[in-house]
């Protein structure tokens, strides 16, 4: 290990003192009525803004009592489901329909879906010589950083970067909507090439094509791929393109834009906060336990053995031994999250068009099983169903997608819903969003420091 990341003895003290003298008392959390996590003991968000952008329904009210219903998703008002059933109807993409629907508040005609698919496909080109001189310079084995690194540097190529009139946000906001699926795939195949010693590749995309479509074009050597799989990608990106306000990296866009910094600033920070694995990176989990799950299990179709590993995992034996079942639950879906129902419909064709209808009939049984478990073992204020990182993750490996990608992919779709937040926070507030702390820290008195005893 070098020097610059070893971590020495004077360190590991430091650390120890961090824990003894930043060690909060969860007692007090509950004596001051504090919302952890902005929640409520049930797990409810404190209401702490309005949106037009998306709603989330997981209950509903009825003669006074809030009873668990089917999840609703909307955009913009709209019920995905019936968004969804739209465009794969009439056999087209539908990210960019999305993204219109997002970031104007409207469902384009077709015209205006021509025309801004067009503005699309003319900012989809990075600055001269941004690919060697950013994404082939260092590159990272985290996909995350390596592209929250190329957006905060798109910074310096742009002349108007900390101009914050909306129609210069917009302009930003459409060319990272366009960029984003090349800073993530060029960084890969960067990665690739200086860490893996392959062969590096860089396809330039094609404006004719869709989001989805030069996604796979771009990351593929042979740039092929089937109808079904670029539509299964198309249908991820637009269950991943919005999730409420209340969302942690949508709330982090709401929170750094409020302060009036750059727009390259504030989407920088929402990629830090969809990084970790409570949040965007939770798809990466539940691929990894499915993995040490199929090594540890003899018979995928064996329902006791499941059940006796998902118990497991629940009892911090088996896996990361973190005690969770990744995919199961959400903060705010109870009986079911209609993106995972989404997904769930297609998953079942593409897994007969990979030959691997044997791994999809063990995540089903998982699906089935882990509810009824948790539920024993687990004191739940809501029920629990899989949630939309159960399948995905489980997509994105049939279309033979990098893991390295998965977050990534993620951040490619939610661009349009962080722009959207965005432009909604300049146009509708002007104070700094700052909630409260009360110190418990208690009054001390100042020693000089020929005094201080550090055994004392």
């Amino acid at each position: 290990m070098n020097t610059f990341s070893r971590i020495t003895t004077e360190i590991l003290k430091l650390a120890e003192l961090c824990l003894s003298n930043s060690t909060i008392d969860p007692a007090l959390h509950e004596k001051y009525d504090v919302k952890r996590g902005l929640r409520d003991l049930n797990g409810k968000g404190v209401l702490t803004g309005l949106t037009e952008i998306s709603e989330i329904v997981s209950s509903k009210v009825i003669d006074g009592k809030e009873y668990p219903c089917e999840g609703k998703l909307y955009y913009r008002g709209i019920d995905i489901e019936k968004i969804v059933n739209g465009f794969i109807k009439e056999n087209r993409f539908g990210f960019e329909e999305v993204a219109y629907l997002l970031m104007f508040g409207q469902l384009p005609d077709t015209r205006e879906l021509n025309d801004f698919t067009r503005v699309l496909g003319r900012y989809r080109s990075l600055p001269t010589s941004f690919v060697r001189d950013i994404i082939m310079k260092a590159p990272s084995k985290d996909m995350m950083n390596t592209l929250a690194r190329s957006v905060l540097t798109m910074y310096s190529y742009d002349d108007r970067a900390e101009d914050a009139s909306l129609p210069n946000v917009l302009r930003q906001c459409l060319q990272l909507v366009a960029l984003f699926p090349l800073l993530a795939v060029y960084g890969y195949q960067a990665y690739c090439h200086y860490h893996g010693k392959k062969s590096l590749y860089i396809h330039a995309p094609m404006t004719e094509l869709s989001t989805a479509g030069n996604i796979l074009h771009i990351l593929r050597a042979n740039s092929e791929y089937t109808p079904l799989e670029v539509k299964l990608l198309d249908l991820a990106l637009v269950l991943h393109a919005e999730h409420g306000g209340g969302n942690n990296s949508s709330f982090t866009v709401h929170v750094v834009t409020s302060s009036g910094t750059d727009t390259y600033s504030a989407i920088t920070a929402a990629l830090g906060s969809l990084k970790g694995f409570r949040h965007g990176g939770a798809n990466i989990k539940v691929s990894q336990m499915f993995e040490d799950m199929k090594a540890s299990i003899k018979d995928w179709t064996d329902e006791s053995s499941i059940t006796d590993y998902l118990t497991r995992l629940l009892e911090k034996q088996a896996f990361d031994r973190t005690g969770l079942i990744y995919g199961m639950g959400h903060a705010i879906y109870s009986l079911s999250d209609p993106r995972a129902n989404l997904l769930k419909q297609f998953v079942g064709r593409l897994a007969r068009e990979k030959n691997r209808q044997e791994e999809f009939q063990l995540y089903s049984l998982v699906e089935k099983l882990a509810p009824k478990i948790i539920a024993e073992r687990r004191r739940i204020y809501k029920g629990v169903s899989a949630n939309v990182d159960f399948y995905s993750g489980l997509v994105y490996h049939m279309l033979d997608l990098p893991i390295q990608l998965y977050t990534p992919l993620f951040a490619i779709a939610r661009i349009a819903g962080w722009s959207a937040h965005r432009i909604e926070e300049i146009i509708n507030v002007n104070k700094i969003i700052r909630p409260s702390y009360k110190a418990v820290s208690g009054y001390k008195e100042y020693v000089p420091l020929a005094e201080r005893n550090p055994f004392a």
